[in-house]
């Protein structure tokens, strides 16, 4: 897509992946059916409905959020089928993935701004492979005041990691207990 001269085979293998109908009235049960109908109208092999699974329980659920973890995705959202469409964040509308939590070790403290000048900004840690990266969320202004000293153990949370493994998302959770 960046490409100064666009290449038009390239552009055949884009998808579009319909997944709601902005400002129908109709339940998402029925939007979903509609989405289906109209791609399957449209007869355009690019225009694709994103599948709508229901699932029985809680087990069932886990089940396919592991399907979707273990194929690459970073997780489900999760719809009532009486929701109606509306602009914004919902309660009928939830995102689910997977939060891990993991170690690092305390090797600087960042400076904060803006509202957080003159206090802690974010912790420049180093896990057990030697990845180091700032984990600036999750703390509270008590923690930000006195921030974890140097070469204390943190624990986090966090949604994955990039290629480079790098924690994705990750935020603080506590400092480690000594044992």
């Amino acid at each position: 897509m960046r490409k100064t001269v666009p290449v038009d085979a390239e552009w055949r293998d884009v998808r579009y992946q319909v997944f709601d109908l902005p400002g129908s009235d109709a339940p998402f049960a029925e939007r979903a059916a509609a989405i289906e109908t109209l791609a399957a109208a449209a007869r355009w092999p690019q225009l694709i409905a994103v599948e709508q699974r229901r699932v029985a329980d809680r087990a069932a659920l886990a089940r396919r959020l592991d399907e979707v973890i273990g194929a690459g995705g970073e997780g489900l959202v999760l719809h009532r089928a009486d929701a109606h469409w509306h602009a914004g964040r919902s309660d009928a509308l939830l995102k689910l993935k997977p939060l891990a939590d993991a170690e690092a070790v305390v090797v600087d403290h960042l400076p904060g701004r803006g509202r957080l000048a003159g206090r802690m900004g974010a912790l420049r840690v180093r896990t057990e492979d030697g990845i180091e990266f700032d984990l600036g969320t999750g703390f509270s202004d008590a923690d930000r005041a006195l921030p974890p000293a140097r070469g204390t153990t943190v624990t986090y949370s966090h949604r994955g990691t990039t290629a480079a493994g790098v924690p994705r998302f990750a935020s603080f959770v506590r400092v480690r207990e000594a044992f």
